[in-house]
């Protein structure tokens, strides 16, 4: 069939016109999601959240024989286990730092300085196990990926029991593949 008779096919029927544009329109965003991911960069720069102050007890007297107001003190972020993002193969891996931390009485997970690759639906779990592997069982779920490039945490409830958890590992929902991890060593 010349490229001439299938203009004319499509021009004569306009329903087969309409239907070849709507697949092509469909295809195209279908590829559009599964591939743009592997080249769009988000970014995110948070700080670590500052500890609550805590107020000191003890009043002291000023100069003048008044007692002075107590002064409000913080207490400094703890790396309390730390990893490097690890090389999966060359579509999937990041690189940087990966922290647990404690402010003040609150735990995060910290992903400091780092660039990941993306995919689409990327999640982010702390895993019993080492080395990237993980089950949904079993491992405390942070959150979606918040950027592929930067700084940010996420918070871990006050619940979690740190000692059980081995890594941090970033997954693909969609595809069910392993973008990168970080096995948790101590400080």
């Amino acid at each position: 069939m010349t490229v001439r008779a299938i203009g004319r096919s499509f021009s004569a029927q306009p329903a087969r016109l309409a239907g070849a544009l709507l697949t092509v329109a469909a295809l195209s965003g279908i590829a559009w999601y599964l591939g743009s991911p592997l080249f769009v960069r988000t970014y995110k720069n948070e700080s670590l959240p500052s500890p609550a102050p805590t107020v000191g007890t003890s009043a002291a007297f000023a100069p003048s024989g008044l007692i002075a107001a107590p002064t409000a003190t913080a207490a400094g972020a703890r790396v309390l286990r730390s990893g490097e993002l690890g090389y999966v193969d060359a579509i999937h891996n990041g690189k940087g730092a990966v922290q647990l931390a404690d402010v003040g009485g609150q735990l995060f997970v910290r992903f400091e300085d780092v660039m990941l690759t993306n995919a689409p639906d990327v999640h982010v779990y702390l895993s019993r196990e080492t080395g990237g592997k993980w089950n949904e069982q079993t491992s405390l779920y942070l959150g979606p990926l918040k950027a592929t490039n930067g700084s940010f945490n996420y918070e871990l409830p006050a619940t979690a029991d740190l000692p059980s958890y081995q890594s941090v590992v970033v997954w693909c929902r969609a595809f069910r593949v392993l973008i990168t991890w970080a096995d948790l060593r101590g400080p």
